[in-house]
């Protein structure tokens, strides 16, 4: 997946000081001008990360992570505000579960480091969901083979710890294996 990040403000200034934080980074950068857009936009394409300002005019920017969370759930979130209120920031991490909160001005070399943390995250949690999907399928597989052959999952290790396996004839591995392949394709 492309490393999409979305951008939302309604302050244009906001937007181009952000864009520019973020220019020499490998991140394709989509902006909007507010929380409903940005739903709009989400709808059509994939992000790794948003970061959204906290006072906007319409939906703030805590709600609107809240419902990115919701729709949303592999999106990052980060929430960038110009006030200290110990009361956004507890609601945005509590409602929008958001990775990192930055107070305006931003240091540009921290806004780009978590920048660069979340997008890894993303990756990292993306291919976790993958290798476990592989292993629940694996483990199906596992269970039908179990099923028509039972006994064949068992492992029994001799006493230095070696594998002991049980002696299969050669057609009989080619005839599972011929099976296995007409129920799990691919």
């Amino acid at each position: 997946m492309v490393n999409r990040i979305l951008l939302v403000d309604d302050e244009s200034a906001v937007l181009s000081s952000l864009r520019r934080s973020l220019h020499h980074e490998p991140f394709v950068i989509i902006t909007s001008s507010g929380a409903d857009e940005a739903l709009d936009i989400m709808k059509e394409q994939e992000f790794k990360l948003i970061i959204s300002d906290e006072r906007m005019v319409g939906m703030q920017g805590a709600e609107l992570l809240a419902q990115v969370r919701q729709r949303y759930p592999q999106t990052l979130r980060i929430l960038l505000t110009g006030y200290a209120s110990t009361k956004v920031a507890m609601k945005a991490v509590n409602d929008g579960e958001i990775y990192r909160f930055f107070l305006k001005p931003w240091d540009d070399n921290q806004l780009r480091l978590a920048v660069r943390s979340a997008v890894e995250k993303y990756d990292l949690e993306a291919e976790n969901r993958r290798l476990l999907a592989m292993v629940r399928e694996q483990a199906l597989e596992i269970k039908v083979l179990e099923k028509r052959y039972p006994g064949i999952s068992r492992v029994e290790k001799d006493s230095y710890g070696a594998f002991i396996l049980a002696d299969v004839a050669e057609e009989e591995i080619k005839e599972m294996l011929l099976e296995s392949e007409k129920d799990f394709p691919g």
